[in-house]
């Protein structure tokens, strides 16, 4: 099932002033080739707005494949190979609203055989596409309709091989004279001094300027150019038109792990060494649904100048290379040749943000629920899912797994730290794979504005921290863990107040008085606070946290007293899906009912988060309500906290 893309507006504009958002000109979207024809949607415009598709067999080996709509179906080019454009071929029969259909050929779906596919839609401070004949005139300019800073740019020769190199003019090759460097996008060659691919001479926001060299300009040859935007607070994308999507910048490795700044979390990222041409200076592209995360568990880079399968000489658990943190990345300089941070060596990028960057309009865009099916990948959701928890409904600890920490896994009854799981696999467009374990259940978010988000981090040990987060709201009520030590989990809720903490692996009552947990402070829309309690904030030690807010008609944190029968209006209009309760005037389980195993007007059945116990099936303590759920007179009365989803 392909994933359900949510369009902010029409293609040439918007109500409102909204921007597009990311998901609209970005995808990367996962497939298994069938051998014959099969539509990808992915919810990109192809058909009205024009755009590429770029595909790569994860395992074996193939070449990488682009299908440009402005060419038309049956013609693709090899990012890593110098071939002139290749038509008549079975890679695609048509460019479509929402996507694309790929032909059966083996180059775009080999049978049974894993892709990746990456689509830039062509759209106004993002993405460009210009095709052009060459004059071998230098000081020749083309026009393009990029409307921002030029980041980087692809040309490439159509009607032949010879001379016909991928060129790169990147905005960072060199700080203070990129157009004067090239680099080839089909080699690990490192930047090299070629004044006559782009005549030494910076693209603008509306035009372009070529030398006399064959590769980019040769006379009566044909070429394309792919242009991708450098947004600096300039983007316009989003609801509000105010955001940025894409940047294009540089850094030198220091031989140690970095902090890159991109003032948002990236989904995909390329990057090339420019310094050496050796064997491992590759174009390595990382995306999130495939490793791009902070498992530590090792990424699996494709590589875009080489044929490869998925990881190639990276393939290993101990090449961190890059990580993801909620404004930029980490990048890894330690694993020496092929580190991207190797000390002294510089790297050119190009990121594209996480979205999407819009509040979700129905439930089901963001929570699922699922019993385990008897094919991957075993939990079905209509989303790639960011978070989940599992378990069978007889006696068995409650696993709680995320997208962002791989491989691992915690329990919400356990004080254990992380532990591994091969079992768990998240490149799934709708769905994830936990371990084939008879009789499971999950419960699946994905992380979406206003709603839910899952952040990463390491602890400093200093007081008054912050953590930037992407809720883009003040987060209710957060649980934050220990990744790499035995704790409990300690929970963060709104009526609680920022002093103190109720436990999600015990039963136990609010504990106040705890200021060195969120330094007595709230939460804000873009970060929260912690003290330097070693639960939340130990040096060195890596933590996760998982942050839910109340989104109208969607999700909903509360709080509320209750006695004999108490409505609690969670501002829906068909009910709760999922119900969360746990005491705070005295010590109380952390009970969950949901509507796949049945919230009804008689008994319920509930589990606990905090135990291993079984599913218990004879009690009636909660009761369908259409604007939320009702707690029945049977409940222990008493002051609780709540999170619902619709």
């Amino acid at each position: 099932m392909a994933t359900k893309k949510k369009m902010l507006q029409a293609a040439s504009g918007s109500a409102s002033g909204a921007g597009l958002d990311v998901d609209e000109v970005f995808s990367t979207y996962l497939y298994e080739g069938t051998g014959s024809a099969q539509t990808i949607n992915n919810g990109i415009d192809l058909a009205g707005e024009g755009g590429i598709v770029w595909t790569k067999i994860r395992y074996p080996s193939g070449d990488h494949t682009l299908m440009d709509s402005g060419f038309g179906a049956g013609t693709r080019l090899l990012p890593n190979q110098s071939n002139a454009l290749l038509t008549g071929e079975g890679c695609s029969t048509s460019f479509n609203s929402n996507g694309i259909t790929l032909g059966g050929d083996s180059s775009v779906s080999n049978n049974g055989r894993d892709f990746s596919s990456w689509t830039f839609r062509k759209a106004p401070k993002f993405f460009d596409v210009v095709t052009y004949s060459g004059n071998s005139t230098s000081g020749r300019t083309i026009s393009h309709n990029l409307d921002a800073e030029v980041g980087m740019m692809i040309i490439k020769k159509t009607n032949s091989s010879t001379d016909s190199n991928w060129a790169v003019y990147h905005r960072k090759t060199i700080p203070n004279d990129p157009a004067e460097m090239s680099t080839l996008l089909n080699s690990t060659a490192a930047a090299f001094r070629q004044q006559q691919h782009f005549n030494d001479t910076e693209p603008t926001s509306t035009q372009f300027t070529l030398g006399n060299s064959t590769t980019t300009n040769g006379s009566g040859n044909t070429y394309v150019a792919y242009l991708f935007a450098h947004n600096d607070g300039d983007g316009g994308f989003g609801p509000d038109a105010d955001q940025d999507i894409i940047k294009c910048g540089s850094y030198t490795g220091d031989g140690t792990d970095q902090s890159i700044e991109l003032g948002f979390e990236p989904q995909w990222v390329m990057i090339k060494n420019t310094s050496s041409g050796s064997t491992y200076s590759d174009w390595v592209i990382f995306d999130n649904m495939r490793k791009l995360d902070a498992s530590g568990s090792g990424n699996a880079p494709l590589m875009a100048n080489l044929s490869d399968s998925e990881g190639g000489a990276y393939a290993s658990s101990s090449y961190n290379l890059v990580q993801p943190t909620p404004t930029g990345m980490i990048v890894e300089g330690t694993s020496g040749p092929l580190a991207v941070g190797t000390n002294g060596d510089n790297y050119i990028y190009m990121a594209i943000r996480r979205g999407p960057l819009a509040p979700p309009e129905s439930a089901t865009e963001v929570f699922a629920m699922d019993t385990q099916g008897s094919s991957a990948p075993y939990f079905d959701s209509g989303f790639p899912v960011d978070m989940a928890f599992y378990r069978p409904t007889s006696s068995d600890h409650t696993q709680i797994v995320s997208r962002i920490t791989g491989d691992k896994r915690l329990y919400t009854n356990l004080t254990s730290s992380e532990g591994s799981s091969s079992g768990h696999q998240w490149d799934y467009m709708d769905g994830w794979y936990g371990s084939a374990i008879n009789n499971n259940q999950s419960w699946m978010w994905k992380r979406a504005p206003n709603y839910f988000d899952v952040v990463a981090y390491t602890g400093d040990g200093v007081a008054g921290r912050t953590v930037s987060h992407n809720l883009g709201v003040a987060p209710e009520m957060m649980w934050v863990k220990s990744r790499g030590n035995a704790e409990d989990w300690y929970v963060y809720h709104k009526d609680l107040g920022n002093g103190s903490i109720v436990i999600l692996n015990t039963n136990s009552s609010v504990y106040n008085g705890m200021s060195n947990v969120w330094n007595n402070t709230s939460p804000t829309s873009s970060v929260f606070t912690v003290g330097t309690n070693g639960k939340v904030n130990l040096s060195g030690d890596t933590y996760i946290t998982y942050l839910f807010a109340t989104l109208g008609g969607i999700s909903k944190v509360g709080s509320v007293s209750h006695s004999g029968t108490t409505n609690v209006d969670c501002g829906f209009t068909s009910g709760s899906r999922f119900v969360l309760l746990k005491r705070t005037d005295a010590s109380g389980d952390w009970y969950f009912w949901d509507s796949l195993r049945g919230i009804v007007s008689g008994n319920d059945p509930y589990l606990l988060l905090n135990t291993n116990a079984a599913q218990e099936i004879n009690t009636d303590y909660i009761d369908p309500l259409s604007s939320g759920f009702t707690i029945t007179s049977n409940f222990t009365a008493g002051d609780y906290i709540f999170y619902a989803i619709s």
